[in-house]
């Protein structure tokens, strides 16, 4: 262990290589910019010249367009290659805070140089002093591994980006893509096939194929997804063109209209989240416009995670909502490092199914069934895409969201650790051990005034208070209300289900994330494993 090392590691600043990345990618506008001016000055020379000449002028600007939009996935993968830098040397000073602190407790002084000495003012030196000065000097050594490891891991990468760019990013097209829905497994196998070059081909020529492959690195599906941002805004907009253009509008037309709206501004805050640089970095692992939309947003990588959560929510979630939606993984994320600063965990937001939109529709496990295939592949696609021992994956499940893992795992199985349920309407079996994981790592919480405690099946007080026909003090002090019993199976978070349950404080159907609520800190210590 060098002293210039441990200096160096004190003096590190995560935060300044988390905001090098963010400049870097912020280089992609103005070169999209550019590559649109370029298309427009084609367009108008097209105009008034023709010929061989005009034919080869266009052929220049074209190649000219598509070598600057070819540098766009390079600057992500900057972005990315700093940003995890910065996650790494944030867990090192963490570790090395931790040592510091382990010898302060143990009447230790650790010098400016690294070395670990007794503090000669709080007694001599005895046989245990000198045991814990050795433990605390293996800390140390150990942050500071960490930290040079995470120094040789991006100085290689971005050596690796630099040659690529020193070839002009150019590859001959690759062979073969996967079938839609393929198996992770045999997808990352694929992927582990190609050349870095045919990869970044892949990204930059077929970002829609390399975007919604589970198996294919999370690093690499952001890059491609966010080259696909502009086109799903410009879905968004022609739409609201062809509805505008409806005159004069109907009251159908004006809602559409009016959701439609707020799907643009879901995915202008999320594209906001992408590009404002925060920590944990966000990765973009997919979005429909369609319908209400859906998204698939990682807070942190869970390819290098060692604890990974993937939240799925409930009834009414849409791409309008969310950011939303993200700021609630974001809260668990934010207890994990709170609790853990020395691991590295990561959140998924999994919005890819069609949420019910109203009560009628919540009533059904159907759309729960049919977003069964593909939470199962993703859980899949997170186990194959990993690097390193295999990470502790959680998934939690929300209200509806509840039922559709609770359905997938019965159904299809998921790649899961642990499996947490809030305000859950039953998730679609009886007992816990019905849900392909030991009934130790199901977990769930139920806050004392939350509604969904009143949907049980054939129960009409409670169908009209879900209905919003009477309050909610009505149906929890019914006298007959004994059983545990709701509407999609026996209540999780009652003892009798089989699994474990944690604490929530009142709060309603959406109050699990609220600062102070034992259940963000229950949620979180899942995560943790602990």
């Amino acid at each position: 262990m060098s002293g210039v090392g441990y200096r160096q590691l004190w003096a590190a600043d995560p935060g300044g290589w988390r905001a090098a990345g963010v400049a870097w990618a912020g280089l992609t506008t103005p070169v999209e910019r550019r590559a649109e001016g370029l298309r427009g000055a084609a367009d108008r020379l097209r105009v008034g010249w023709s010929g061989a000449a005009a034919s080869a002028a266009d052929a220049r600007l074209a190649a000219h367009r598509a070598e600057l939009l070819s540098i766009a996935p390079a600057l992500i993968e900057a972005d990315q290659v700093l940003a995890d830098l910065s996650v790494r040397l944030t867990v090192a000073k963490a570790q090395l805070t931790e040592a510091v602190a382990q010898a302060d407790a143990a009447g230790l002084l650790v010098d400016r140089s690294g070395a670990v000495h007794v503090d000669s003012a709080r007694g001599g030196a005895t046989e245990r002093s000198g045991v814990a000065a050795a433990r605390v000097a293996a800390s140390l050594r150990g942050a500071l591994e960490v930290a040079a490891a995470a120094d040789r891991v991006a100085a290689d990468r971005l050596d690796e980006l630099a040659r690529a760019a020193g070839a002009g990013w150019v590859s001959p097209p690759p062979p073969g893509r996967p079938a839609p829905g393929a198996p992770p497994a045999l997808v990352r196998a694929w992927w582990s096939g190609l050349t870095p070059a045919q990869r970044r081909w892949l990204i930059g020529h077929e970002p829609a194929v390399v975007g919604r492959l589970d198996g294919v690195p999370v690093a690499a599906r952001d890059q491609a997804n966010r080259l696909r941002l502009g086109g799903w805004r410009a879905e968004l907009l022609a739409e609201r063109r062809r509805l505008l253009a409806r005159v004069p509008p109907g009251p159908l037309t004006v809602l559409r209209l009016r959701a439609l709206a707020a799907r643009l501004a879901g995915l202008d805050a999320l594209a906001g989240r992408l590009t404002a640089g925060g920590a944990p970095r966000a990765y973009l692992l997919g979005v429909d416009t369609a319908g209400e939309g859906r998204a698939v947003v990682t807070l942190g990588d869970p390819d290098h995670a060692e604890r990974v959560l993937t939240y799925v929510p409930g009834m009414t979630a849409g791409l309008d909502d969310a950011p939303g939606e993200l700021g609630r993984a974001a809260r668990v994320l934010d207890r994990c490092a709170a609790l853990a600063p020395t691991e590295r965990s990561a959140a998924v937001l999994w919005l890819d199914y069609d949420a019910p939109d109203f009560l009628t529709e919540a009533t059904s496990a159907d759309q729960a069934r049919d977003a069964g295939p593909a939470l199962h592949r993703f859980q899949e696609g997170l186990r194959a895409s990993h690097e390193g021992p295999p990470a502790r994956q959680t998934v939690l499940g929300h209200s509806y969201g509840s039922l559709v893992v609770g359905v997938t795992a019965r159904e299809h199985g998921l790649a899961a650790d642990a499996l947490v349920f809030v305000g859950s309407p039953g998730v679609g079996v009886s007992r816990a051990a019905e849900l392909g994981v030991p009934p130790a790592e199901v977990w769930a919480s139920s806050a004392p005034d939350d509604v969904i405690r009143a949907a049980r099946p054939a129960d009409e007080l409670g169908r009209r208070a879900l209905l919003g026909a009477v309050p909610l003090a009505a149906v929890l002090g019914w006298p007959d209300r004994t059983g545990h019993e709701l509407w999609f199976g026996h209540d999780p978070s009652d003892p009798g289900f089989g699994g474990r349950v944690f604490g929530s404080g009142r709060g309603g159907h959406t109050g699990y994330w609220d600062p102070g609520n034992p259940a963000l800190d229950g949620m979180a210590r899942v995560v943790l494993g602990r």
